[in-house]
């Protein structure tokens, strides 16, 4: 019998799920994917194959009444029916803070729930629906070994002085400090590059994450030394709808001149500004490249411009760079951004192919360009299935 091992990425309103089968210490293998969307709205759910292919779709209407439980409920059931000759033996869930406690995966119990509930505040749009399903899960498949793995973890590894800010010691210790995010995201490609070029893995690599969400990591010698996030995901880099980098003193403004509250500031961050703020179109990077609204070239320049700026900045937290790598949504697909950032980077040592750019080929920079810059898209999936047949193995050898 081959394992079944269910990812689950939780929001507000949908869950990702992807399901992956495995043979003993064979790499896990996609078997299918797909969401429920709409919750508290009008659900609907969908499962494709690897390919895309739609194996199953249900709609359900908006007076329907049905919550996460009773979706998660029907995604497990519709699995369990698909799985052949497969179990089910885990489910791997994304969990965006693991705080300063949790630097790996971790078997979930009730003890780590309520650790990871204290850690709402530091994360408010993003924990409790990453810890909701555990909950919903743990009642609708009791005894299915669940494991929690934190976009934090991977910068577990940097320095004390790329985490700290400068407060008071005794806020420092309440865990306010720079967390870092996308963790997951920059394992698979640390790891992928060691694969692709070994010798640049081993080096001083900036990646881009760039996506809806984007940030930037310095990875030296395939360790975490700093990133463009901070204590939340809305530092770093402008992004689809959220500000990145802000001076402090804007939040006061806010507060004392116009008169906003905590959540109204917190909708303008996270949900007001960025590329849909400064350009007041879209928040997708296709659309504001298609415009021919100057605002739109704005937000473009301003999104490549703090690339830059983060590019030499963590390269000099390296003291040095090896190697660039471009990933996720915009990373992997946007060849006028690359376009952008290479160029202006030139003094790098930076030399772009732009045919291979266009081409969004692996490696987009010419044969004698000082510092290769690569194109790798990202599967935070497969990182998950991976660590949760890790903690599946370690439970198994430990029963033994």
């Amino acid at each position: 019998m081959r394992d079944g091992i269910l990812v689950i990425n939780a929001g507000s309103s949908s869950i990702k799920f992807s399901l992956y089968l495995s043979n003993g210490d064979g790499k896990p293998e996609l078997s299918s994917k797909g969401q429920v969307e709409g919750i508290n709205v009008a659900p609907h759910f969908v499962a494709m194959g690897p390919d895309g292919t739609v194996l199953a779709e249900q709609r359900w209407p908006a007076d329907s009444d049905l919550h996460h439980e009773d979706l998660l409920k029907h995604l497990i059931d519709w699995v369990e029916d698909h799985l052949d000759d497969a179990v089910l033996v885990a489910a791997g869930h994304r969990v965006v803070h693991g705080g300063a406690r949790y630097s790996a995966p971790v078997l979930v119990d009730d003890q780590v729930l309520t650790g990871l509930e204290k850690l709402i505040p530091l994360a408010p749009l993003h924990q409790p629906h990453n810890i909701a399903p555990i909950r919903a899960l743990a009642k609708v498949h009791p005894g299915l070994t669940q494991v929690a793995c934190f976009d934090t973890a991977f910068h577990s590894t940097n320095p004390k002085v790329a985490t700290t800010f400068a407060l008071p010691r005794e806020l420092t210790d309440e865990g306010v400090r720079r967390y870092g995010f996308h963790g997951l995201s920059y394992e698979f490609i640390a790891r992928r590059l060691r694969e692709i070029a070994p010798e640049r893995a081993a080096g001083k690599v900036v990646v881009c994450h760039l996506g809806s969400g984007a940030s930037m990591c310095a990875i030296d010698n395939g360790r975490s030394v700093a990133s463009t996030l901070g204590f939340t995901a809305v530092d770093g880099l402008p992004m689809g709808t959220r500000t990145g980098n802000l001076d402090p003193g804007v939040i006061l403004y806010l507060l004392d001149e116009k008169g906003m509250n905590s959540k109204q500031i917190e909708n303008l961050l996270y949900k007001q500004s960025g590329l849909l703020g400064v350009s007041g179109i879209s928040n997708d990077m296709r659309v504001l490249l298609e415009s021919d609204d100057p605002h739109a070239a704005e937000a473009v320049e301003l999104f490549c411009y703090r690339i830059l700026r983060e590019l030499g900045s963590l390269a000099a937290a390296m003291g040095g760079l090896d190697a660039v790598v471009f990933t996720a949504g915009i990373g992997e697909r946007s060849a006028p951004v690359r376009d952008k950032v290479c160029q202006g980077a030139g003094w790098l040592g930076i030399s772009l192919d732009a045919a291979a750019n266009a081409a969004n080929a692996q490696v987009i920079t010419t044969a004698d360009s000082t510092i290769p810059v690569f194109v790798i898209p990202t599967d935070e999936e497969m990182m998950i299935a991976k660590h949760t047949r890790a903690m599946v193995r370690q439970s198994r050898q430990a029963a033994q």
